[in-house]
Order: C-alpha cells, then structure tokens, then sequence
C-alpha cells in the first residue's frame, strides 16, 4: 500500500462527524489537563498524547462501512468493525512516533534549543511512524505469501456475506 493524501473523504463527511471528533478531542484534553492538575504534568502528558480523536473516529468508520454494504444488501456489522480495525491498528503504529517524538523532546530539550529539539523531535516521529508501517508492510506481505487465509479471512468473510435478503 502506498502512502497517499486522499481529500475525497473531506467531501463525504457529515458536519456532525467533524462536531463529534472536536468534542471527543476536547474531553479527552479536559481529562489529560485533570490528570496533570492531580497527578502532575509528567502523567498528564502521557495522556495528553492519546490520539484523541481515535474512539470517535473509529466509530464512524465503523458506522459507515456497515452503512455501505447495508445500502448494497449485504450484511455490513464484520465490515464494519474490520475497516475501524485496521484504523486503529494505525493509530496505534503513529503511536509509537509519538513515543519518540516524547522521547527525544524529554533527553535533549535541556541541552538544545528548543527550535532544533522541536525539528528533531519531529524527524525522529516522521522516520519511526514510517519505518514501523513499512515493516508492518513487509510483514503483512509475506504472512500472506506463505498462508493467505490467516490475515485475509476476516476481511474477505466481512466482503463476501450473503445479502441479508437472501439470508434464512
């Protein structure tokens, strides 16, 4: 898979979907500012850098997906929840940037100066998130080579349902 900009998404998006995420987004903020306020700045930044928006997005897609292949007449729950998955699941890869982007801010922003830890900071993110979904790539790549039921199954048996018309 290559790593594209794709706008089209901007276009199909409800105007409540963009109010869900804001106010997701802004909780989850509120609760990271209580957590520092009660715990101190240290644990509220770890949850400062929740990707907030994940729980409303993955829902949506969710949502959507299911919508779609309902609107086909197809059953669309499995679809549904294997499209959120695979979101998720690259969330949680852009995760691992963010780790290090924290990481490198926290060693080295009492030794340089803040522009250059920031751009540092920044690069390290870029090249982890990166390298960690090319492997991801290469892994899912071969995995599927050598036995290709075992990563495609839930999302093939999620396509080929039978139209719930049809179902008895």
């Amino acid at each position: 898979m290559k790593i594209k900009v794709d706008t089209a998404g901007l276009k199909s998006t409800k105007w409540y979907e963009f109010v869900l995420r804001f106010f997701m987004g802004g909780a989850i903020t509120a609760l990271a500012g209580l957590a520092a306020k009660r715990f101190g700045p240290e644990i509220g930044g770890l949850f400062l850098a929740f990707p907030a928006i994940v729980p409303a997005t993955a829902t949506l897609i969710k949502k959507r997906e299911q919508q779609k292949k309902e609107r086909a007449g197809y059953e669309g729950a499995e679809r549904g929840r294997a499209a959120a998955a695979v979101d998720v699941a690259g969330a949680a890869l852009g995760g691992l940037g963010l780790i290090t982007f924290a990481l490198v801010v926290w060693l080295r922003m009492r030794e340089w100066k803040t522009a250059t830890v920031l751009m540092m900071a920044t690069l390290a993110w870029f090249l982890v998130a990166l390298s960690v979904w090319q492997l991801r790539e290469t892994f899912c790549r071969r995995m599927r080579a050598h036995r290709p039921n075992v990563l495609t199954h839930t999302l093939r048996s999620a396509v080929d349902r039978k139209p719930v018309a049809n179902r008895r």
